[in-house]
């Protein structure tokens, strides 16, 4: 088994911000071929590491594709779960998120690492100590406020009460007991009370319809009301897709307001869909993460706790908002102005 010596070398540092050392077990989680060469580094670079390590590998049905939020082969696959919840670790390749087993296996005390984007985008995007500090600050940020607003000058106006769902970070590693990751990523989120988001969200071009890989061209207007969107409205094509997205689903919880964020990857790029050459490949871990992005989105809250786990999830990141977490603002116009996590991008 040949593993490129650029892909083993940042592998092997992955492996090590996680904690990886010998005498642990280490899962590389697959679904029949999909990024087998990613698999195959991630085993040689923890075999490096002195830890034990194999590729568990199961078979995608008609019901659990790619995309499908919380649809994947490991339901009702009692052997593997019990494989899992056995590990230290376990890299995830197949797509947990959102899904009753990741917080199965989370409880287990494991410790889980997503990884769905090819090598070009994991190398661009590597995490380091300085964006973990910022992307925890912000957790701690979220935790201590009650209520989250967030706004822009093309009629965003809309206002979440916080307190009831946990706080996640993402920063593109993970060394703690039963914590779950992304690599790579960059911001924190939260999820607003139950019945406690109201506002008005207006989409426009520049935004991303991450379910879509594409950009927002025509203005789409979201009205919420305790929590869920009451109404869509627009002129353009956009407003089409994601009413007939959402409804495709046949699933009312689908219009609920899921989690909320904002993106500190200043390494993380807004305009990826317009030049990558290699779009297919990649998953929308630059959509979500770039720097001063407010990461709205629609959909399940299982991954704070909730008990919503429809399969439609809308991530919708904005650009050129304004946020503030009750008096304190963190957002402007789409840059971040808190010094406690603003960064020169142009250094």
């Amino acid at each position: 088994m040949k593993v490129d010596a650029e892909v083993l070398e940042l592998f092997t540092k992955e492996m090590t911000l996680c904690g990886v050392k010998p005498g642990e077990t280490i899962v590389v989680l697959t679904a029949g071929d999909e990024r087998q060469d990613n698999a195959n580094a991630f085993m040689a670079a923890i075999q490096g590491l002195g830890a034990n390590t194999f590729n568990l590998n199961v078979r995608r049905g008609q019901q659990n594709a790619v995309g499908v939020q919380g649809r994947h082969p490991l339901v009702g696959n009692e052997l593997a779960m019990r494989t899992l919840k056995s590990a230290d670790m376990v890299i995830d390749m197949v797509g947990l998120l959102f899904s009753r087993e990741q917080a199965e296996i989370q409880a287990a005390g494991v410790r889980i690492l997503r990884v769905m984007e090819p090598f070009h985008v994991l190398k661009q995007m590597f995490p380091t100590e300085d964006l973990r500090r910022r992307v925890e600050y912000a957790k701690g940020l979220l935790e201590r406020a009650k209520v989250l607003r967030f706004t822009s000058d093309a009629g965003t106006d809309v206002t979440y009460q916080l307190g009831q769902y946990p706080v996640i970070s993402e920063y593109g590693y993970t060394y703690e007991r039963g914590r779950w990751d992304h690599f790579p990523s960059g911001f924190s989120f939260t999820q607003g009370n139950d019945g406690g988001v109201n506002g008005t969200v207006v989409l426009q071009p520049g935004d991303i319809l991450c379910a879509f890989k594409r950009y927002v061209e025509s203005p789409v207007t979201l009205k919420i009301k305790d929590g869920r969107v009451i109404d869509i409205s627009g002129a353009g094509v956009d407003t089409q897709l994601i009413d007939d997205y959402i409804k495709s689903f046949n699933d009312e919880r689908a219009y609920a307001i899921s989690h909320i964020g904002w993106g500190l990857n200043e390494k993380a790029r807004w305009y990826q869909f317009s030049v990558s050459r290699q779009l297919s490949s990649e998953h929308v871990m630059n959509a979500l993460s770039f720097y001063g992005n407010v990461l709205f989105s629609l959909g399940p809250n299982l991954e704070v706790g909730g008990d919503n786990d429809t399969a439609c999830h809308l991530d919708l990141p904005m650009r050129r908002c304004s946020l503030w977490l009750d008096d304190t603002q963190i957002l402007q116009d789409g840059e971040v102005i808190h010094p406690r996590m603003r960064v020169d991008r142009h250094a």
